[in-house]
């Protein structure tokens, strides 16, 4: 993969190219964003190439410091301790760049001995490495072999059981060697969220690596029958072609975690690496030793991301899916995560009474401190209690903790929606719907946040993502109100009236009583088809059985806008306090 990242503002793509011809003279592969592929999503390639470079070159300009994305990559890779900062302009930076080093190139026109490029060419040198030979007398352009370091891509396990249903077991499989190996200091590794992107798809190995950069690519299959599991892999050399590994496992379902750190192991030992000790360590700690409480555990997760939202049948599976996990293994941190996630969700969305999620977050947390999501979910509890900026800082550690979580990132931009913070809420939910192939929601929510800072095209951009998504659960689940109202959204941004309204009339046939779908449908009605009436009708069921966090998002959120100063309306929030206040 490329060394260096640069970052930069349309208006200054000039000095951009100036900076990566002197980094490219210099030795250094250099990558940017003119060239990204057409068939992925441009938040999904930015993450993924922001991950694997060695230093991300910042050029700071007028329009730059205004502009989210740069911020944004900035300060990942601020985080990652990989930040390089020249200016062109002179322009103040924003906090907290202002406090770090930064370059001056203003005037600057390529000049390797002016002392602005010295610095910045010394900066990367420390990090990246000093420069090679130009890449013209490299090694033949082998993919992924910069500075020798090698790169793997972890193909989805293929699930061969008998049984369909069996694919979230095989998912969990590919899910977990993937994070095995990102903890190998000596290998790059393709996140999860874009080796999914090949998920039931027929293409070459020797592609995948050149679409990619990298140096090998794992693919298997799962077999789960009964008390026993069978598990192929295969490790290739993508520029050779040729298979460097390949094994077929026959195990009892017990020995299902033994097997897994086996194959990851093997692929760090068939790839010549040296594994250290904490390394070694970090990929034996799987949070619970029973198979049993592993299995619900992933079911409970299926549950959660593909799940009718809206329907509190979903938050009520992950509870009974994930409290049995628990209850078998107490010490099961993640089973205690996704218990908080449904509590929360249930109380403070559905409006129903019971644990808020509080103390299984804590829980969660006291059994492993380094888990995201807990951390997620008391944010958005102190949110409702009214403490913004603790909550703030409360997501932000979530963040800081797992930053390519879907679910983490859904949430920050939830909160972020919900403060009308619009320019955050649209980053992290573009990030939220990049991590995970099938997040309809987060794609949904992406085209609110760019229609409320008024980027129409980042709207439909947003719409047509929406609906694809949006269309593929509601083939495999005709009843999924959710779906149907997200869709609902993207059809009207699109400018497809017709269209919108006959999903409305669909949805409500099929789910009558998701209040989340009504309220979604709701909005659509209020700020797209201009039926102040018809969002009023459904909206009467939604304030009847809204919870507090629905209810505080329904005091902000700018799709109902239109309708905020309709007595009716104010009427029916009040109501709804009124209820909770007593409840």
């Amino acid at each position: 993969m490329s060394d260096i990242f640069i970052s930069y503002a349309r208006s200054t793509a000039p000095s951009a190219q100036r900076v990566a011809e002197a980094l490219v003279a210099a030795g250094y592969q250099v990558w940017r964003d003119d060239e990204l592929p057409a068939h992925r999503s441009y938040g999904e390639v930015i993450e993924e190439r922001l991950k694997l470079a060695k230093a991300v070159v910042v050029i700071w300009s007028a329009e730059a410091a205004k502009s989210q994305w740069v911020q944004s990559e900035a300060d990942r890779a601020r985080s990652d301790g990989k930040l390089v900062q020249l200016t062109v302009d002179g322009t103040p930076l924003p906090m907290p760049f202002d406090r770090i080093q930064c370059a001056e190139l203003i005037g600057w026109n390529g000049e390797a001995d002016a002392p602005g490029w010295r610095k910045v060419a010394a900066s990367v040198a420390a990090l990246a490495g000093e420069a090679r030979a130009p890449a013209s007398q490299g090694d033949g352009g082998r993919p992924g072999r910069a500075g020798g370091r090698l790169s793997i891509c972890v193909l989805p396990f293929a699930n061969i059981s008998d049984d369909a249903q069996q694919e979230y077991f095989s998912d969990g499989i590919s899910e977990d060697i993937i994070t095995d190996l990102s903890k190998v200091s000596a290998l790059s590794v393709i996140s999860r969220n874009t080796a999914f992107t090949f998920k039931n798809k027929s293409v070459e190995v020797k592609q995948i690596a050149r679409q990619l950069g990298v140096t090998h690519v794992l693919e298997g299959s799962v077999r789960k029958a009964g008390a026993r599991v069978r598990i192929t892999a295969q490790l290739i050399d993508a520029a050779a072609d040729d298979h460097v590994w390949a094994e077929r496992y026959d195990r009892d379902l017990t020995d299902i975690f033994a097997l897994q750190d086996e194959i990851s192991e093997a692929i760090v030992k068939a790839l010549r690496l040296r594994l250290l000790p904490e390394e070694k360590k970090a990929i034996e700690q799987r949070g619970t030793t029973n198979l049993e409480a592993y299995n619900l555990t992933l079911l409970a997760r299926q549950r959660w991301t593909s799940g009718n939202a809206g329907d509190p049948r979903r938050e009520e599976t992950v509870l009974r899916l994930a409290g049995r996990a628990a209850e078998i293994d107490p010490s099961y941190a993640r089973a205690w995560a996704l218990i908080a996630t449904g509590q929360y969700s249930l109380r403070f969305n559905r409006g129903r009474a019971g644990d808020d999620g509080l103390a299984a977050a804590d829980k969660a947390l006291e059994l492993d401190a380094s888990l995201a999501e807990p951390h997620a979910v008391k944010a958005m509890l102190l949110d409702v209690a009214g403490r913004g900026e603790d909550a703030f800082a409360e997501m932000e550690t979530a963040l800081r903790l797992e930053p390519e979580s879907d679910m983490v990132n859904s949430m920050a931009g939830s909160l972020s929606y919900q403060h009308r913070r619009f320019e955050d809420a649209a980053r992290f939910y573009a990030k939220a719907a990049a991590l995970n192939e099938n997040d309809f929601a987060s794609a949904g929510m992406l085209l609110s946040a760019s229609a409320a800072l008024g980027d129409q095209e980042g709207a439909k951009a947003a719409a047509r993502l929406t609906l694809a998504r949006a269309e593929k659960v509601a083939a495999q689940d005709p009843d999924n109100g959710h779906a149907l109202s997200t869709g609902v959204a993207a059809w009207a941004t699109l400018g497809e009236g017709e269209r919108a309204r006959e999903w409305i009339d669909r949805a409500l046939l099929v789910d009558p009583d998701n209040i989340q779908m009504r309220y979604n449908l709701a909005c659509v009605l209020s700020l797209d088809l201009g039926d102040i009436e018809g969002a009023i009708a459904l909206l009467g069921p939604v304030f009847e059985a809204i919870g507090p966090a629905m209810l505080a998002a329904s005091r902000t959120d700018p799709d109902l806008d239109p309708i905020r100063g309709d007595t009716r309306f104010t009427a029916m929030i009040a109501a709804a306090e009124k209820r909770l206040t007593a409840g």
